[in-house]
């Protein structure tokens, strides 16, 4: 009988399984009961929650949602990560440094770029719903310098 080596592709592909086999699909509501809602990180105003879709928030590539209340300014803050949006429901305005400010509606797509200092306010009646997908850890940092 003789022995065959395992290529070590395979020994990585066969340790990386069960990582792979812990995911599981996801499809969820932006205002399911489902939802686990905790506050926002200090630097945002009492209110703002967030709720993590997939991922761990402390790890890169965390999907979470914002709430923000009707009326309520999220101040001058940056991310250490990119930060890939959508919003889901309510109207939010957005200015980041060095750029015109935009009105998301229910759809819009954003991008934003990390370290770029930047402020939202929820301008509609409803609360504002925020999809956020991270690229690197979660994180929320007061901005100096404001973004004017």
């Amino acid at each position: 009988m003789s022995i065959h080596p395992i290529p070590a592709l395979a020994v990585l592909v066969l340790l990386a399984a069960p990582a792979q086999a812990q995911e599981r699909p996801l499809a969820m509501a932006y205002d399911s009961p489902a939802l686990s809602w905790s506050p926002c990180p200090s630097v945002f105003p009492e209110g703002c929650e967030l709720a993590v879709l997939h991922g761990d928030p402390a790890r890169p590539g965390a999907d979470v949602l914002l709430r923000v209340a009707p009326g309520q300014t999220l101040p001058d803050h940056s991310h250490t990560s990119a930060e890939r949006m959508m919003l889901a429901s309510g109207r939010l305005t957005v200015k980041y440094r060095g750029a015109a400010e935009a009105t998301l509606t229910p759809g819009t797509y954003a991008f934003g770029p990390g370290g770029l200092a930047h402020r939202a306010t929820c301008v509609s009646a409803e609360p504002c719903v925020l999809f956020i997908a991270f690229d690197g850890a979660v994180d929320a940092l007061v901005a100096e310098g404001g973004v004017d």
